[in-house]
């Protein structure tokens, strides 16, 4: 039983430490469609239902990748991210987090 304390007790350690991480992080993250034109930042995580997630995915929007948005019109915008320039709408925008 001493065992099982000391790992509860570590492993709730370890929970505290991750969410205290995890808060200060997505304090510092915006949506992609908040950032200037020009300025090169992170994709921190994707958000939205799984096929929108998907679907972001495969356009190259997956976390750690860098993304730069090109220019902003009519609610759209063009962003450049794995080498390619992609149109995306705003909503599909609010919905990558980035540092």
């Amino acid at each position: 039983m001493v065992l099982t304390n000391k790992v509860s007790s570590h492993i709730l350690t370890l929970t505290r430490e991750f969410l205290e991480t995890n808060r200060e992080r997505s304090e510092t993250m915006l949506p992609l469609s908040m950032v200037k034109d020009g300025e090169p930042c992170t994709i921190g995580r994707v958000g939205g239902k799984e096929d929108t997630r998907r679907f972001l995915e495969s356009l190259g929007f997956v976390s750690g990748a860098e993304v730069t948005v090109v220019s902003t019109a009519g609610g759209n915008l063009i962003v450049s991210v794995k080498d390619s320039r992609v149109a995306i709408g705003r909503d599909m925008a609010n919905k990558v987090m980035v540092d």
